[in-house]
Order: structure tokens, then sequence, then C-alpha cells
């Protein structure tokens, strides 16, 4: 009878193997989720940022104020006839 006994649990931890540790097992599904979730945080952040390059290329091609802007601030270019004044920051420390 105990013979029985041990052969049937070896039967049960055989049939318990695949389940956990074979190929598509629990494991193996738990790993593949979290993968998921990471790759779709990562995607999400990608589709906020396409977004805004995308909203930002549709603002330059339809107005010349994105443009001015961008010439302004990016490149320090002036229209003609203005003038240019930098006012420098203030040292700290005395």
């Amino acid at each position: 009878m105990r013979l029985l006994t041990v052969g049937l649990l070896a039967l049960i931890g055989l049939l318990q193997y695949p389940l956990w540790l074979g190929k598509g097992g629990w494991l193996r599904v738990w790993e593949y989720d979290r993968q998921l979730s990471q790759q779709k945080e990562v995607t999400k952040s990608l589709e906020i940022r396409n977004a805004g390059l995308d909203a930002e290329v549709r603002d330059l091609k339809q107005g010349y104020d994105a443009i001015e802007e961008r010439a302004r601030f990016d490149l320090g270019m002036i229209k003609q006839d203005e003038s240019f004044v930098q006012i420098p920051e203030k040292i700290s420390g005395k």
C-alpha cells in the first residue's frame, strides 16, 4: 500500500511539472504578463510623445507663428528693425 501511495504522489508530481515549469506553464505566463505590462507602459509614453510631435509638426506646417517662435527662442533670431536686449541674471553669493 505504501508503494502505491508513493507511486501516485510521484505521478501527481510529474503531472504538475508541465503546468508550473513546462513550456506555457504558469511561471512563463506570469513572466510574459509582467513583460507585457512593462511594454504597455513604454508604448503609452511613446504614444504621448508622438502625439506631441505630431501636433508640433501640424503647427509648423500650418502657421508662421510657431516657426517664428522657434526661430526666436532656438536660433536667437530677431525681426528686421528690432533690437535685441539681454538682461544678465543677478549673481547670487554677495
